[in-house]
Formats: C-alpha cells, sequence, structure tokens
C-alpha cells in the first residue's frame, strides 16, 4: 500500500513531463512563426535547448537508477521508469529533429518538404526511435552541424541510458547492498 502514492507521483511527474517536452517543441515551433530569428540563430537555438534536455534527461536517468537501488525496487518498476524516460527522450528529439528541418529544410535527407506536419513529425520520431534504438536503418541522414550535433546527444544518452545504466542495474544494485551492510 505504502508504494502506490509513490507510483502515482511518478506517474503525475513523468505525464507533466510529456506535456512540457511537447510546450517546449511547440514553443520553438511558435519562436520559428515569429521570424526574430534567422535560420542559423534558430537551429543554434534547438540545440542549446536539446542540450539542455540532454543534460535533464542524464542526470533523470541516473536519479531512476540511485533511487531504484536505494529503495530496492523491483526490477520490472525499473524497467516501466526507464521505458517511460526513453519515451520521452525520443519524443523530445524528434520534436528537436523537426524544428531544424522546419527552419533549414536541408538539415536531414530523405525528409519530403510537401508532407504534412504530422507526416514529417512521425518520420522524426520513427528516426528517434531508430536512433536511440541503435538500430539506424539510414533511411534519414542528418545533413547539416545542427542536426548532426542534436543526433550525437541523442544517441550517446541512448548509449548511457541503454547500455550502460539498464545493463549495469543488477551489478550496481549489489554493490549498494553490500555498502549498506558494510555500514551497519
Amino acid at each position: 500500500m505504502s508504494k502506490e502514492p509513490g507510483i502515482a507521483a511518478q506517474i503525475i511527474r513523468q505525464g507533466g513531463e510529456v506535456v512540457v517536452i511537447a510546450l517546449v517543441g511547440l514553443g520553438l515551433q511558435s519562436l520559428w512563426t515569429t521570424h526574430w530569428l534567422s535560420a542559423q540563430a534558430f537551429c543554434l537555438v534547438v540545440v542549446a535547448v536539446a542540450f539542455a534536455k540532454t543534460v535533464f534527461f542524464f542526470v533523470e536517468n541516473l536519479q531512476h537508477i540511485l533511487m531504484a537501488t536505494q529503495d530496492d525496487m523491483p526490477y520490472h518498476r525499473v524497467l516501466g521508469l526507464m521505458g517511460v524516460n526513453m519515451a520521452q527522450i525520443t519524443l523530445a528529439f524528434a520534436l528537436d529533429f523537426w524544428c531544424l528541418e522546419v527552419a533549414e529544410p536541408a538539415s536531414f535527407s530523405e525528409i519530403d518538404a510537401a508532407w504534412t506536419k504530422g507526416e514529417q513529425l512521425f518520420e522524426f520520431f520513427f528516426f528517434s526511435v531508430l536512433n536511440f534504438s541503435f538500430f539506424g536503418f539510414g533511411d534519414v541522414t542528418p545533413q547539416t552541424i545542427p542536426a548532426k550535433l542534436i543526433t550525437m546527444m541523442e544517441v550517446l544518452l541512448a548509449f548511457f541510458t541503454v547500455i550502460f545504466l539498464l545493463s549495469d542495474f543488477v551489478s550496481l544494485k549489489d554493490s549498494l547492498r553490500v555498502r549498506k551492510r558494510e555500514e551497519k
């Protein structure tokens, strides 16, 4: 029973994070439509926002793992938390890719300017999932430096999240248990 409020709070927090991710994407699109910035300046803003999100997700993933090990959280709950976090990350980067393409239509190969916004968003979400999962079919490739920078940020974050955190969770949990016993 005592874990239920923690689960509810986590669901509310992660749902709120999805809303913030969507609002940031819409805010960037709104900024672009005002034409206050040149395409290059806007792309730099998108790279800066993507960097800030990368740092946020890196810290959040680390906090989830530390919280899971300290609270002796069941592995299936950790996987659930990380799965939601991975979905948030792929959505966040898909929106960043889309913002770059809107400002500089040659930012990515194989994106058709005649596609609807929905089709482009789907293609960038697909691209983001492929980056995050390390499949990278190569249908879409970054063509500009800002697009390559943001793609690298996502791949590095994916590497940290998938390879380091999930694969080392069990050994990290065991080492913290040993440390707790030694402290007693």
